[in-house]
């Protein structure tokens, strides 16, 4: 493992480091903020993924998180989205292929090779972060559109492994919108009984744990209506009497602009639990 980037931020340190990952067949590398509290013991930490396009560096940049995760004593890890290099499948367009990795674990010819962000995100990249850094096995997750389709899905298939979780306009339904459609039949095939695996609505209703959920939507969200559609999460929610708060922010649409707005409730939304 290589640390490619040390910047002081916050009292911590924000770093990126590069690692060959053995789940994906490939390098990859991940951000980690590290509070200044980190200086004195292991602190817990908030996994983020990020939604279609993005890398590591998206959110390390633009969320403004460093101030409250040093407020609150919370390391973050930001993983990329997907497998890269010139061996790794690719396909045109930005929703499919390096950059749309969609955390699922593909079965499909090319992209079963090196597609398995679902394993890489649960297992083997916690299993780093905690034998190098100093954290605890206290493990918050959270994500935006894509990324927040990852978080949900992993939390609700990995009971006790989180204490928390929450979104910032999630794909919560990609079995049945063109995005996800489009994505899991490529990397799942066309079985779509395979597909609710990795559908947070389907999930819901057989999660083993209730955590703590929290789901921020933009009201002027431009793909609110074809490709999000929240409204079926807290549908499903409301049927298994899980505990999932959904609040419609108006005004606000799909950018960093909206996660900086609230990345600070979100990370207190974390703490509390993390530190219950």
């Amino acid at each position: 493992m290589e640390r490619i980037e040390h910047r002081a931020c916050f009292g911590g340190w924000q770093d990126v480091y590069r690692h060959r990952s053995a789940v994906l067949g490939c390098d990859m590398s991940f951000a980690i903020y590290l509070p200044p509290q980190a200086q004195d013991g292991p602190v817990p930490v908030l996994y983020w993924l990020s939604g279609l396009t993005c890398t590591e560096q998206n959110f390390i940049t633009k969320a403004g998180a460093q101030r409250y995760a040093a407020e609150h004593c919370i390391a973050i890890v930001c993983p990329d989205t997907s497998p890269r290099g010139d061996g790794v499948a690719d396909a045109d367009g930005y929703d499919l292929g390096q950059g749309a990795g969609f955390y699922v674990n593909a079965t499909q010819a090319p992209w079963a090779a090196h597609y398995r962000m679902f394993d890489y995100v649960a297992d083997e990249l916690p299993a780093l972060v905690e034998a190098h850094f100093p954290v605890t096995t206290a493990r918050a997750i959270s994500g935006h559109s894509m990324g927040g389709h990852g978080a949900l899905v992993v939390a609700l298939s990995k009971p006790g492994r989180y204490r928390s979780v929450s979104a910032f306009s999630p794909i919560v339904a990609p079995a049945s919108v063109p995005w996800g459609e489009k994505a899991f039949s490529a990397y799942l095939g066309d079985d779509r009984a395979a597909w609710k695996q990795y559908d947070a609505c389907a999930l819901i209703g057989t999660a083993a744990e209730k955590l703590p959920v929290l789901v921020d939507q933009g009201e002027a969200d431009e793909f609110l209506d074809a490709q999000l559609q929240p409204w079926r999460l807290k549908d499903a929610a409301d049927a298994a009497g899980y505990p999932v708060y959904l609040r419609m922010q108006p005004g606000h649409d799909h950018s960093y602009y909206f996660i900086a707005s609230f990345i600070g409730e979100h990370i207190a939304h974390h703490a509390t639990a993390l530190k219950a």
